[in-house]
């Protein structure tokens, strides 16, 4: 076949390329106006929402950016966005320390090694409503398991979430209740395709378990943790569910984080544009949080 022929059958690919390209646009449209509509039409609509004085009936006037400086100078909404962060940091870090704990001990090999990874993981595949409502009866103050347990070893009983020095420390132990097995489950995937190698040398060296961990496993699963680390960020600033049953933000405020205050803002006190406004601005900031973890992520990646 000489040049003349094939530059002509090169043309014709390229040309069958983009009919082809023009049909797959026939099967992805449904997909993209679903994703238009599902996801980005309630943002434009939130954020037209956040800059007008959006009530249930009336006007809405357009205010442009009052709602935004009016967070600057709202002290419920800084001591929400305190407490937000506080539980996020708590909420991330005891998961992760306890679910690499974990994945290292659930990767020796025991008896009944299945059964007891199986119930170390059965807090994640409840709901969260269900979690709440049974931690909810088990703080109770007079009927509560957990007052009845500590009396048995002398401990006086604790209010639990009624009081507002115990209620985000309490609150965090649910999360950390619920969520230490994913922890466990991304390392402990990380752990089980280790090399067996370096272990061997290890050994063979007289090293013990602990300098083990810190030299060979900890390295070598340390994307996974991040991994882990990144999601567990992104799920404790999103948390509502578990704090609005347990609590709804009491007592008092003392538990009232961003995700609580926007929803009685909006759906409470139906001031629909000042909500929206917190929305937006809590989406900023996950959004900047998670490209943080995920550069980080991937500066570790490259080195």
């Amino acid at each position: 076949m000489n040049a003349s022929t094939a530059e002509p059958s090169a043309a014709a690919m390229m040309t069958r390329g983009r009919n082809y390209a023009r049909r797959y646009w026939v099967f992805a449209a449904p997909a993209a106006v679903v994703v238009a509509a599902v996801i980005l039409f309630p943002w434009i609509f939130t954020l037209f929402m956040s800059v007008h004085d959006w009530k249930v009936s009336g006007d809405t006037p357009f205010v442009g950016l009052a709602n935004y400086k009016k967070m600057l100078f709202d002290e419920r909404f800084q001591w929400a966005a305190i407490r937000t962060f506080v539980f996020t940091a708590a909420s991330v870090i005891l998961p992760m320390i306890l679910g690499v704990w974990a994945a290292v001990c659930f990767s020796s090999k025991f008896r009944f090694q299945g059964i007891a990874r199986t119930i170390f993981v059965l807090p994640m595949m409840a709901t969260p409503v269900a979690i709440a409502l049974v931690w909810t009866m088990m703080f109770h103050p007079q009927l509560g398991v957990l007052n009845y347990l500590l009396s048995t070893v002398g401990i006086p009983p604790s209010a639990w979430v009624y009081d507002a020095h115990t209620v985000i420390p309490t609150l965090v132990m649910v999360e950390t209740w619920q969520w230490t097995p994913l922890v466990m489950l991304i390392v402990l995937g990380g752990i089980a395709s280790l090399p067996t190698d370096p272990y061997e040398a290890a050994i063979l060296d007289g090293a013990s378990p602990w300098q083990m961990f810190r030299h060979i496993t900890l390295p070598l699963v340390f994307p996974f943790i991040v991994v882990a680390g990144v999601i567990r960020v992104i799920d404790a600033l999103k948390a509502f569910d578990t704090i609005y049953v347990i609590t709804l933000g009491g007592p008092g405020n003392a538990s009232e984080t961003i995700n609580i205050l926007l929803y009685q803002t909006a759906f409470a006190y139906y001031d629909l544009g000042y909500g929206s406004a917190m929305v937006v601005v809590f989406f900023v900031m996950i959004l900047l949080v998670s490209m943080g973890l995920l550069v980080a992520r991937r500066a570790e990646v490259k080195t």
